[in-house]
């Protein structure tokens, strides 16, 4: 029997080189969020995370043979900070997306965030999310990290069901989480060894309950694929599925 789980699936390694081995139009829906080329880490804007190291991915934007290539192996594409480096995409959009991050006026940091898309059937749509609100509610691992409600949002008005979703550079892993839950098929890059491991570690933490135990061994909770893999196959179960979430009777 076919199992419920969707693809998820993470490559370390350069975006580029992974696209280059694909066919046109091989993903239904790109959703990128590169560097902006505005050397994040050093402009005293974030304050740093404890024991992370200084780094310099946000020097200077992708090429333009990076959008090049994203547009050729996609259907449609949602690229994050293209007001950074709008020279470098050869797209005329009508329906970019709005990040409102509800910040005070007088802060240094940005009150929205842009995303331009490729989609020629939308008008541009607004999402209203408090950056306080994530701060709260996620723990930290990317200094540029995205809440996984705004991907969530994104793949309820921009993505059909069976759609295969691809980030080419996958940073603190809220796309893939929030790809998962939906259902989505999905696969990323990700070139950092760091970032790779934090995502990597946050993604097997929220979306299959991992926990790592005292001895090293690894505790995992029953997630709701699993949940409904074992209601298909007739198995006896201690559990039921309300509001997305499993309850433990």
């Amino acid at each position: 029997m076919e199992t419920m789980n969707p693809v998820s699936e993470v490559m370390k390694m350069d975006c580029l080189a992974y696209m280059k081995s694909l066919p046109d139009k091989h993903f239904d829906l790109t959703i990128s969020d590169p560097p902006y080329g505005i050397d994040i880490n050093s402009s005293g804007r974030i304050c740093k995370e404890k024991g992370r190291s200084y780094k310099e991915w946000d020097k200077t934007p992708p090429s333009k043979e990076y959008f090049d290539e994203m547009l050729r192996v996609s259907k449609n594409l949602i690229v994050f900070g293209a007001n950074h480096f709008i020279s470098e995409i050869p797209v005329d959009s009508k329906a970019w997306i709005v990040w409102d991050k509800a910040q005070p006026e007088g802060l240094s940091f940005a009150m929205c965030e842009l995303a331009l898309t490729t989609f020629t059937d939308r008008t541009a749509k607004i999402f209203r999310y408090a950056a306080t609100k994530q701060n709260n509610e996620e723990v930290r691992v990317h200094p540029t990290q995205k809440p996984i409600a705004l991907y969530a949002w994104i793949l309820k008005n921009y993505a059909n069901a069976g759609d295969v979703i691809f980030d080419p550079f996958l940073g603190s892993g809220s796309s893939r989480i929030a790809a998962y839950r939906m259902g989505f098929d999905f696969y990323a890059t990700e070139i950092d060894d760091e970032y790779y491991d934090a995502q990597e570690k946050r993604f097997n933490e929220i979306c299959h309950g991992e926990v790592v135990l005292k001895d090293g061994r690894v505790a995992k909770q029953l997630d709701m694929f699993d949940a409904m893999q074992c209601a298909a196959d007739g198995m006896s179960k201690d559990w039921d599925i309300k509001d997305n979430e499993i309850i433990v009777k």
